[in-house]
């Protein structure tokens, strides 16, 4: 039997292979001509353990544009509730789909969900990481801005899942990276340290406005992902940290504003920066869709 095409986490795969699934990725956008089915008769399943709108919308979507068919199941709808391991699930639905896609909490339910499955095991989030975001980024930046490569990209908040698929991005990708984060906050070494010891240009400071300095494109996120708890606490540590105009006006003129949404005006962003003509959020939601549907072509086939 083959081994599944996973699509787990970036530093899983080489630069030719995410930029193979990009460019699956452009043409299933750009092409109008949506009677060519390529996943017929294909069954993607799809777990999730948090709620979503992107993720859950673009991915059945994807599947049903490119011929296919999903099946959902939430924590109401599994026997993962009641005690089944992913271990027994994976070896269940391997019988049944082509595909599984999980969001979930713990990175360790997508580690077992993947060594059981005799399917392709796609990462539709963990609380360490995004690597479907980073795929719909990386698409969104290259279409406005050209080749993403060299370009420098600051982060501002939290060293969240996102942040971390980030640092994965820029090593395969090859653009640099600057994270600002309050100290309590910052990424773990050991992962900086991976970035470097691959050739990555990767820095961290304290200070947004260092971080932002002369920069392509900014980002940010929610300051209490869900789950998340002493919100209160976070909010403190992370006012500092918000993009608002004043630290837009520190990148370059034409840089371009990013956030994986859903946002909460007046914390992370000012509604100025992400409803202002900076802002490409749209465009990047939208590229949820279309990268998907090149990484569902490519776990496939």
């Amino acid at each position: 039997m083959a081994v599944p095409r996973h699509f787990l986490d970036l530093d899983r795969f080489d630069r030719a292979t995410l930029r193979h699934i990009l460019e699956l990725a452009a043409i299933f956008k750009h092409d109008a001509d949506r009677r060519q089915h390529p996943l017929a008769g294909r069954t993607l399943a799809m777990i999730f353990e948090k709620p979503s709108t992107r993720t859950r919308v673009s991915f059945e979507v994807a599947m049903h544009q490119l011929g296919g068919t999903v099946v959902v199941l939430t924590d109401t709808d599994s026997q993962l509730n009641r005690g089944e391991s992913m271990a027994d699930t994976a070896r269940v639905l391997s019988r049944y789909v082509d595909a599984i896609m999980i969001r979930t909490s713990k990175p360790s339910k997508l580690a077992e969900l993947a060594d059981y499955a005799s399917v392709p095991v796609i990462n539709g989030l963990t609380d360490e990481s995004h690597p479907c975001q980073l795929m719909a980024d990386v698409m969104t930046f290259e279409e406005h801005r050209g080749p993403i490569t060299g370009r420098l990209v600051a982060w501002s908040g939290d060293a969240n899942n996102v942040a971390r698929s980030w640092i994965q991005a820029a090593v395969r990708f090859g653009f640099r990276l600057r994270l600002a984060c309050p100290k309590p906050l910052q990424p773990a070494n050991g992962l900086l340290e991976w970035a470097r010891s691959e050739g990555g240009e990767v820095t961290l400071t304290a200070s947004p406005e260092d971080a932002v300095a002369g920069a392509d494109l900014v980002v940010t996120d929610t300051w209490v992902s869900m789950g998340t708890r002493e919100a209160e606490t976070r909010h403190n540590l992370l006012a500092p940290y918000r993009v608002d105009e004043a630290l837009m006006a520190r990148a370059k003129p034409d840089a371009l504003f990013m956030h994986c949404l859903p946002a909460h005006r007046g914390q992370e962003v000012s509604a100025a920066v992400i409803d202002g003509p900076q802002s490409v959020v749209w465009d990047e939601a939208e590229n949820r869709l279309h990268a998907q549907k090149g990484i569902l072509a490519w776990c496939l086939g």
